[in-house]
């Protein structure tokens, strides 16, 4: 019978906490390490590249305390969570064995003072919950406090909020997993993030509503929104308990929950969002329009305008009151008030760390230089008369209480560490600064007994001294150790000296090392009753927080339109969408302004619903359909914009479908994906919305491309839907003569013996080239390849050129069709006689290509 080993009582107490950590990494605090064992310390010896050791047979490896931050940083980067096992007792004071648990498990969702903390980006954790055909969303911010729901009706709505917040952790049940694999395998493809699953009953609406309740210290939560939401209580009470019970987290610092109503907000899909590069560029550069608008000065301010460009508005009156605020913005000399907020720390989040007991030293000298700062922005925003900077301006608190608590508590460079260096100003604490003398004053004492001692003894080498190990010692050679003195006492022999030891050195030695444990533990205790008298501060310090990234944003969007001198837009309900010398913002401010010309429209959702436009590639045919799309946007976030001027109705929707791209990992190709959104387009666009399409129909027969292009075009001018459409198939132009509302646009090219110079002018009227070969040979095609496709170009141009009384919907069929026709013999003859027969002249454009389509068909199947 193999004989059983007893786990050690230390590891007993590991896998206690292993057990509790689940499928975290356990890092086990071990005096001034922590330590990882077993399996946890292969993988983690593996992915630090730290040595790995064993004890007793055990595998383990450390990492340094006082360097841990970064360790974790990198493997929460690798995509692990990482389970922290701390010292629940001195050891000094413990009986046996300290007792050890988890304080918290490490996540990418629930990072609080990390380096992978990005200043200007929230660090979302959001929860999914599903009743019936309603999601409901909520998601939450551990660093800010913020706390959102909102319901949505479609998955495709939820895909698009989850895109537009790109949470870095969900929390799911097992059957939303499950019924849902798709959208998480689509959002996975798009950002990383982690998903943890619990079971079905984790998300009970009873259990979740009387959390919430409890948790936020309310009768009923009508207060916040959340009456006839179930699933938005479900999500926020399933995510709210998960962080507290399975993550050790405090979250008294939620405070609130907000909820979103997002018909509240312009739609923009993700798939736009994405075309548009308006948070994230396409290419991989920077240039994006996010790029273009921040200028902001504060992580809170960041964070708002990524936030107003997610969510532009649908209120006139709220856009009205952001223009004007930023036209009194523009007026007013605003370097001084920049360098001010230039002086604001991350307020949001160092009050969070307060609340929530977090913050080091350096957070709160963080803290007092942003309140030092705040009278100077307030006495700047005290004269602003906008309606929108008067209610910033009441948001900004008297908050020099705390300011001056700060100013007479701590020095002047707080270290990051409570352990580091002393944290609190002479005179703030009267035993404190004894004990400081005390501790202060020993190198000067240590002089003067040494010297007392070398007069005394007549032994001028003898020195005082101290080490850790040993403590306090007097020393001498071994030659001078026959004239110590009687009242010495011996305390350790070396090579070539003895040291000893005195009563009145052992007494000073208590007195330096009590005091030196005295003031850790007074500072201890005098710091965290600091954090928690500011603590009582914290929901002005929230008040003031927003307010100041509210004044930063919009002084952020006042310092861009005077930059590029933007025009101030006429956003009202009515259906226009006028725009006069219209520019592309991020192709105007990151390329070269002397070369981009700028461009009118002029919509409406009447007699100008649709501009068909036309053009070579390279022309500009789709920097200008999305320059109008940027300008809307820019528009209903209260923006200036680069035009000349402009009339905005407000747009409800905007939709694009631009470039093409294959998604094989759902077996979907180009054409496929294409057709895929102009199908969500189609079905979603209204009379209010604005679709800009770019080439519709090109991954299929060029008669399929062209019949689909043309039926969706038809489809927008019935739905009287504002749309741009861009194309090669100057076919369409044909829609101007039979259609009211649809408009022919092209790109200006002239044409000169040496080839074509491209105008980026947007003109009236139609094209009939499409200066495909041009463009080649701007591409560098071989010549040999450019003189072919010009015969064959000239051969088909003659072709065209046919009388069209001649003109027969055999000859539109691809060559191969039409020969192939000729050698058909019975029973075909019938079908051949069917195609001869169709005159074009007789027929409109749809009805007979619907036609040709049947034919196709039925000569394909007798092929």
């Amino acid at each position: 019978m193999s004989e059983v080993i007893k786990n050690s009582p230390m590891m007993e107490q590991w896998f206690d906490c292993k057990k509790e950590g689940k499928d975290a990494l356990l890092l086990f605090r071990l005096g001034d390490f922590y330590e990882a064992f077993h399996e946890d310390a292969h993988l983690i010896s593996k992915e630090l590249s730290i040595t790995l050791t064993k004890r007793q047979g055990v595998p383990m490896c450390g990492i340094p305390f006082h360097a841990s931050d970064a360790y974790i940083d990198r493997l929460i980067t690798k995509g692990y969570k990482v389970a922290i096992a701390e010292q629940m007792g001195d050891p000094k004071e413990s009986k046996g064995l300290v007792h050890r648990e988890i304080v918290k498990i490490v996540s990418p969702g629930t990072l609080i003072d990390s380096a992978l903390l990005l200043d200007k980006t929230n660090n979302f954790f959001a929860s999914i919950c599903q009743i019936g055909k309603t999601f409901g969303l909520a998601f939450l911010d551990l660093t800010t406090g913020e706390c959102r729901v909102t319901d949505l009706e479609e998955k495709k709505h939820l895909l698009d909020e989850l895109f537009r917040l790109k949470p870095k952790e969900l929390l799911i049940s097992k059957k939303l997993q499950k019924d849902h694999a798709s959208l998480f395998s689509e959002l996975a493809e798009e950002f990383s993030f982690l998903i943890n699953v619990q079971e079905d009953s984790y998300f009970d609406y009873q259990f979740s509503h009387d959390l919430l309740l409890s948790h936020f210290q309310i009768f009923s939560l009508d207060s916040f929104g959340l009456k006839d939401k179930p699933a938005c209580v479900q999500a926020c009470g399933g995510l709210i308990f998960y962080l507290q019970d399975e993550r050790h987290l405090t979250l008294s610092h939620i405070q609130k929950i907000e909820t979103e109503n997002l018909s509240s907000y312009l739609s923009i899909d993700h798939t736009c969002i994405k075309n548009l590069e308006i948070l994230e560029s396409l290419s991989g550069h920077k240039h994006t329009l996010l790029e273009l608008l921040d200028k902001t000065k504060t992580p809170m301010g960041g964070r708002l305008i990524r936030n107003w460009l997610r969510h532009p508005l649908l209120s006139v009156e709220e856009i009205q009151k952001r223009q004007k605020a930023i036209a009194e913005l523009m007026s007013h000399s605003s370097s001084t008030l920049k360098t001010h907020l230039e002086q604001v720390r991350d307020l949001e989040r160092i009050t969070m760390k307060i609340v929530s007991g977090y913050a080091t030293p350096k957070d709160l000298g963080s803290l007092r230089s942003s309140l030092e700062t705040l009278p100077s922005i307030q006495k700047e925003t005290s004269s602003f008369s906008s309606p929108l900077l008067h209610e910033i301006f009441l948001g900004l608190k008297d908050l020099s209480l705390a300011q001056e608590l700060l100013q007479k508590s701590l020095v002047d460079q707080p270290p990051f560490r409570l352990s580091d260096e002393r944290i609190f100003k002479s005179g703030y604490n009267q035993e404190l600064d004894e004990l400081s003398h005390i501790s202060e004053n020993s190198k000067t004492w240590m002089a003067n007994y040494q010297n007392q001692l070398r007069e005394s003894a007549q032994i001028k080498t003898l020195k005082v001294g101290f080490t850790r190990a040993f403590g306090y010692y007097i020393e001498v050679s071994k030659g001078q150790a026959g004239k110590i003195p009687d009242f010495f006492q011996r305390r350790q022999t070396l090579v070539n000296a003895e040291r000893f030891v005195t009563e009145e050195l052992k007494n000073f030695e208590h007195t330096i090392l009590t005091a030196e444990e005295k003031i850790r533990a007074l500072e201890n205790h005098l710091f965290q009753n600091l954090k928690e008298t500011l603590a009582t501060y914290a929901n002005d310090l929230h008040s003031s927080a927003k307010a100041i990234a509210s004044i930063d944003t919009l002084l952020s969007l006042a310092t861009v339109a005077t930059q590029h001198s933007y025009s101030c837009p006429v956003v009202d309900s009515t259906d226009l969408l006028y725009i006069e010398k219209g520019r592309h913002p991020i192709i105007e401010s990151f390329g070269n302004m002397g070369q981009f010309i700028p461009n009118d429209t002029d919509l409406n959702s009447s007699d100008k619903r649709l501009f068909l436009i036309t053009g070579p590639n390279m022309a500009g045919k789709s920097t200008y359909i999305r320059q109008v799309a940027l300008i809307t946007i820019m528009a209903q976030i209260g923006s200036f914009v680069p035009a000349a001027s402009a009339h905005i109705g407000i747009v409800d929707k905007i939709f694009s479908r631009i470039g093409a791209s294959d998604d094989l990992s759902r077996g979907q190709s180009t054409f496929m994906v294409e057709m895929t959104e102009t199908a969500h387009i189609l079905h979603n666009a209204t009379e209010r919305s604005l679709v800009i399409l770019d080439e519709i129909g090109r991954g299929t027969s060029t008669y399929d491309g062209i019949a689909i292009a043309w039926a969706v075009a038809e489809f927008l001018l019935t739905k009287k839907t504002k749309t741009l459409f861009a194309t090669h198939y100057w076919e369409l132009t044909e829609l101007e003569k039979k259609f009211p509302g649809a408009l022919n646009y092209n790109v200006a090219v002239q044409e000169n013996p040496e080839g074509i110079v491209f105008l980026r002018k947007i003109v009236k009227g139609g094209t009939d080239k499409s200066y495909g070969i041009h463009v080649a040979r701007l591409a560098g095609l071989p010549q040999m390849v450019l003189q072919k496709a010009t015969e064959i170009l000239h051969s088909l141009e003659k072709r065209k050129s046919r009388p069209k009384k001649e003109t027969c919907i055999e000859e539109e069929l691809p060559l191969f069709y039409y020969q192939k026709s000729q050698q058909i013999s019975e029973p075909w003859e019938e079908i051949k006689k069917e195609i001869q027969s169709l005159d074009v002249e007789k027929t409109t454009p749809i009805m007979a290509l619907q036609k040709l389509f049947e034919l196709q068909q039925k000569i394909s199947n007798a092929l």
